[in-house]
C-alpha cells in the first residue's frame, strides 16, 4: 500500500492528506474504500440490508436520504440483495443533491479501512488525530468496521 493506492480512493484533498499520513504512521494499514458514486454506495448498503433489513437507521444518521432509503426497505422486505441494491439506486437518484446526505463517501470526504487486531488502539488513535476529522467509527450497524469521516 502506497501513495499511488491512496490516489485510487479519489478523495478529497482533505481526506487524502489524512489517509497519506495514516499511512506513513501505520504503512500496514489497508484501505477499503473511499470516493464512491450512487451505484457503489447502493451496492455497499445493499450488501448490509440484505443481512440486516434494520442496518440504514442502525447506522446512518437520520437525514431525508437515510429515511427514504429506509422507507424502501421497509416496503420491499422480501426484496433480494440485487433488488435491494436496485431499489436503492432508484432512490439514491430520485433523491438528486440530497443523496449526498447518506454518506461522506459520495464527496469523497470518507475512508474505510480494514480492521486489525495486530496495532488496533495505536491506529484508532492515529484515526482520531487525523486533522479534519469529523467522526470515526470502529462499529457500523453491529459490524466492525474502521470508517473516518471528514
Amino acid at each position: 500500500m502506497g501513495a499511488s493506492d491512496v490516489n485510487r480512493l479519489d478523495l478529497s484533498p482533505t481526506a487524502k492528506k489524512a489517509a497519506l499520513l495514516l499511512l506513513e504512521a501505520h504503512p500496514e494499514v489497508e484501505f477499503t474504500s473511499g470516493r464512491r458514486d450512487l451505484v457503489s454506495q447502493a451496492r455497499a448498503m445493499a450488501g448490509n440490508v440484505a443481512k440486516n433489513p434494520k442496518w440504514i437507521v442502525q447506522t446512518y444518521k437520520s437525514n431525508k436520504a437515510s429515511k427514504a432509503c429506509q422507507d424502501w426497505v421497509d416496503h420491499n422486505p422480501k426484496a433480494s440483495k440485487s433488488e435491494i441494491e436496485a431499489g436503492l439506486l432508484a432512490v439514491l437518484k430520485k433523491l438528486g443533491k440530497d443523496a449526498g446526505q447518506i454518506s461522506k463517501h459520495l464527496t469523497g470526504d470518507a475512508f474505510d479501512v480494514k480492521p486489525v487486531t495486530k496495532n488496533a488502539e495505536e491506529i484508532k488513535a492515529t484515526i482520531k488525530r487525523l486533522p479534519g476529522l469529523s467522526e470515526f467509527l470502529d462499529k457500523e450497524g453491529g459490524q466492525t468496521v474502521w470508517h473516518a469521516q471528514f
